[in-house]
């Protein structure tokens, strides 16, 4: 990595092919997808270091794991993650967390993912990890590479992007997605400014993105009626007071101050979050000021208990449901916060940006690359907006079920009235379970009417976001399987496309002969593909039973873009995949799946 830093305007590059704006997790992230890939970025960050008294985001779900696993970034973050998964994987709603009525209202179990040891529906599990943290190891994975370059203590003001014809104007002008180039005006806090021209530009600089602003994209939606407040703090008594289980969350349901509370680290460090409160009751950060000694008053009547409250910092914050209309146009491009803004309950909001990021990143170099079609750049949004759309749904639907909804005096009282309550709490509480058991949400979008994906008439496993059924049907997840005690399916994919053959369906061709028509396809038109015969699964089950196919076309970004047994088929699905091909309709679907791969073979 190149680091500037407060450096003279002339010492900036004046031509990239990829500028980013924004350093936060979606714009790191995508720079080293897109470094993966052999393609060269620039990263332009306002802040010159992370400041870990802001840990925002603390879950990084499975499929986020997973995409880190792609980078060989999983190990490293598990590593510097504070709290082992081992430590907790629950969350327990409660009417305290300690003495006599400190009462267990209903236990989550294993909560986002949290599984040790081997995970079955991906090869990675959830992790529990501040933001700042997760910055750190991408930041540091950023210094090793020599293919991103970060601007640091530089901010994106405009851009002007280049239109078809090659005029100047402004970002909103109409063309294709991929345009012909921008002009990015950039300035440090001194006000000294540059212009930098680049390929490609990408919004990842969060609420208030400056580019989103270029495009003249509004987000659209509202926000929660009442606000909440974050709160970092030690107390080095609180942890030996709790009387409840270990848990990575703790939801304290309480008539008089209500809401979240757990570990940072295994010392001495927690975050509370106080929930449908008055903003202004903390609106300073930092120990000693008015503001933290509401904060530590506010911590004690959570956690019922007269214990050692030192404030590092509050965040007063009001949940945001918002949309952008589009994602970006003529090769300027919108991810994370700037497409999108969602309630943090279910933890969900950070790792749709990652998937936003990694979506994007493989259809830019395909690009740069030269191999990808006119439709690939296109569906971007049309794949990642969806999505969002979504998540943002469910997320708004906890957030009117928070711990202050089902606060009642008697759930702390004793006898029969006490237990009565608490019983009724137990079975309302159920409300919560996609919250916390989101699988369904994680694993289970596709992107079925993606104009790069080939359909074959079936149908996608409907919405769920607690169920996820593990299915190849185009544009769903590459269904996960352990080939051995430690060795992924996801393993065999390659850097680019890649063919999956079940090997027992192959009936001892090779798989570079039985797919040679894909292998020449690909070679016509440069696109990067693998073929691999797999299988079967560590218990016995033939990919192909897995799969419903002998044979799936897998993105880089591990969806699966077509399935079926012929050849032929396969290698006019890779250049639809490749977005070479406008109308999938031309692409006649292989619906005899259950056809062997070698009685195609000429």
């Amino acid at each position: 990595m190149v680091t500037v830093h407060a450096a003279a305007p002339d010492a900036l590059p004046e031509e990239v092919q990829v500028l980013i704006s924004g350093g936060g997790p979606s714009g790191l992230f995508l720079s080293l997808d897109l470094a993966s890939r052999g393609i060269p970025s620039v990263v332009v960050e306002p802040r010159t270091s992370v400041d870990p008294s802001r840990p925002r985001a603390k879950t990084t779900n499975a499929r986020t794991m997973t995409h880190l696993r792609r980078l060989g970034l999983a190990e490293a973050l598990r590593a510097a993650a504070p709290l082992p998964v081992g430590y907790a994987q629950d969350v327990i709603f409660c009417t305290g967390l300690t003495g006599p009525s400190a009462h267990e209202l209903r236990t989550f179990r294993r909560a986002f993912q949290l599984v040790p040891g081997r995970y079955g529906p991906q090869p990675e599990c959830g992790q529990q990890v501040p933001q700042p943290v997760l910055e750190g190891v991408l930041r540091a994975a950023v210094t090793e590479s020599p293919l991103v370059t970060l601007l640091s203590g530089w901010h994106v003001q405009d851009v002007t992007v280049q239109d078809v014809a090659g005029q100047a104007g402004h970002a909103g002008a109409g063309g294709t997605s991929a345009g012909s180039g921008s002009v990015v005006s950039v300035a440090d806090g001194a006000g000294r400014s540059r212009a930098i021209t680049a390929r490609f530009v990408v919004g990842a600089d969060g609420a208030s993105s400056a580019v989103r602003r270029s495009l003249g994209i509004r987000l659209e939606g509202g926000s929660a009626a009442l606000s909440n407040i974050s709160i970092l703090f030690r107390s080095k008594d609180l942890g030996s007071a709790i009387s409840l289980p270990p848990a990575v969350q703790y939801w304290v349901v309480s008539t008089e101050t209500a809401g979240m509370v757990g570990r940072m680290d295994l010392a001495d460090t927690w975050w509370a979050i106080i929930q449908g409160v008055d903003a202004t009751a903390a609106q300073t950060s930092g120990p000693g000021s008015t503001a933290g000694d509401g904060a530590a008053a506010m911590v004690r009547r959570l956690v019922g208990a007269d214990v050692d409250v030192d404030v590092v910092a509050t965040d007063p914050w009001t949940a945001r449901m918002l949309l952008a209309p589009a994602y970006g146009r003529n090769g300027v491009f919108l991810v994370g916060d700037a497409a999108h803004l969602n309630p943090p309950w279910g933890g969900h909001g950070f790792n749709t940006c990652i998937g936003d990021a990694a979506n994007l990143a493989w259809k830019i170099a395909a690009h740069l690359s030269g191999w990808a079609g006119p439709e690939l750049l296109d569906s971007y949004e049309l794949e990642r907006r969806p999505v969002a759309a979504r998540t943002i749904r469910d997320a708004a639907a906890n957030g009117k079920a928070l711990a202050y909804h089902f606060a009642d005096p008697a759930l702390r009282s004793g006898g029969e009235e006490g237990g009565r309550a608490r019983q009724t709490a137990h079975w309302a509480l159920a409300v919560k379970q996609s919250e916390f058991d989101s699988l369904g949400l994680v694993l289970g979008y596709s992107y079925a009417d993606s104009p790069v994906v080939v359909p074959d008439g079936s149908t996608a496993p409907a919405e769920d976001p607690i169920r996820y059924i593990p299915s190849a049907s185009p544009g769903g997840l590459l269904p996960h399987a352990w080939l051995d005690t430690t060795t992924s399916v996801y393993s065999s994919l390659g850097a680019g496309f890649t063919l999956l053959a079940d090997a027992g369906a192959l009936g001892g061709v090779p798989e570079d002969q039985a797919f040679r028509p894909v292998l020449d396809a690909a070679a016509q038109r440069g696109i990067p593909v693998t073929v691999a015969a797999v299988g079967p699964a560590d218990d016995g089950t033939p990919m192909a039973d897995l799969w419903r196919a002998d044979a799936v076309l897998v993105r880089p970004d591990q969806h699966v873009a077509w399935r079926g047994s012929s050849a032929e088929a396969a290698a006019e699905a890779l250049a639809v995949a490749a977005g070479w091909v406008a109308q999938r309709a031309s692409i006649t679907p292989d619906k005899e799946r259950d056809t062997r791969v070698s009685a195609v073979i000429p």
